[in-house]
């Protein structure tokens, strides 16, 4: 098995991040992601390692479909930026725009769906995601003016961070529930279900330790599902696409249309989006783009310590 540490600017600031990086894999069955943000510890590193041996040494199941629909992630930045992102999205005519970010307030939001909802048109779809910034009460008070905003939402995602918060906002309010963190980040994902604290979930390969492990667990919760990445590579998104691919159903469009976050990518094919849809296909590295997105020494010995504290020893 091969390793390559990547190191990679974003076009704009993203979950508080101006560069992504990460390690890339190399195994029997192809090529792996191990990406886990540099705020996790390494027992919640685990799963992301997991995924990544699972790309590389097994594979992934068999697909149900070849191609799959994916919105556009508009980040927490200005309304003109946010519209020319969504008329660059490469047909997406589903958006998730990222609220709740620190320094903004709720004008700042309002502003940003309005740009969406105008550069989609009136028959496209718009979703928030607030990262479980909220709690109860602001959350209540924030998605009717947002929705109002947004010329209706799809979905609001992860707006509160504790489960009851989830299902009381459910109940109080018209606007649709997405669990994210309260699936990927939790010691029990089936809470949400139990609780009935939402109507969508969000599934992520590498949180959840490989499409096998995430497609048992959203058979288990048995609520729609929108597969997302994790600011991942091309080589990550094809995990994603592949447990899409495998899902029994697909009702939504899916969060995998992020490679162009990036202002370069792994390989010189990336997994872009082409009228509002990804096809599901294998990713191969390119050597100049290897070469090209290589971290320097000292963040490529960072990655390997932090391998070895998850995994145990060096691939």
């Amino acid at each position: 098995m091969h390793t390559h540490c990547y190191s990679i600017p974003l076009h704009t600031r993203f979950r508080g991040l101006t560069l992504r990086d990460g390690l890339l894999i190399r195994g029997d069955a192809g090529w792996g992601e191990f990406s886990p943000f540099w705020d996790y510890d390494a027992p919640t590193s685990r799963p992301w390692w997991n995924a990544a041996r699972e790309a590389a040494d097994q594979g992934f199941p068999a697909p149900l479909r070849t191609r799959i629909p994916v919105n556009v992630t508009v980040p927490a930045t200005t309304s003109e930026r946010a519209h020319e992102i969504v008329a660059g999205s490469g047909g997406c005519t589903t958006a998730k725009v990222k609220v709740a970010e620190p320094g903004q307030d709720l004008g700042a939001e309002q502003a940003r769906l309005e740009a969406v909802r105008d550069a989609l048109g009136p028959g496209g779809k718009i979703r928030i995601d607030a990262n479980a910034a909220w709690d109860y009460d602001e959350a209540r008070r924030r998605l009717p003016i947002l929705d109002r905003a947004a010329g209706g939402l799809e979905y609001a995602e992860q707006p509160c961070r504790e489960v009851a918060d989830l299902a009381a906002l459910r109940r109080s309010t018209e606007v649709p529930i997405a669990a994210d963190e309260s699936i990927r980040r939790a010691a029990d994902p089936y809470e949400v279900a139990r609780a009935e604290a939402a109507d969508v979930v969000v599934v992520k390969v590498q949180p959840l330790g490989g499409v096998r492990a995430a497609l048992r667990i959203a058979e288990d919760i048995g609520l729609p599902v929108v597969v997302s990445s994790a600011l991942e590579t091309s080589v990550g998104i094809a995990a994603g696409l592949a447990l899409a691919a495998a899902l029994p159903t697909l009702e939504h469009a899916c969060g995998l249309a992020t490679v162009n976050l990036f202002t370069d990518d792994v390989t010189d094919h990336p997994l872009l989006p082409v009228d509002g849809a990804i096809d599901v296909r294998s990713v191969e590295p390119t050597p100049e783009r290897l070469a090209a997105t290589a971290a320097g020494p000292e963040l490529t010995t960072r990655w390997a310590n932090r391998l070895r504290t998850v995994a145990g020893s060096l691939p």
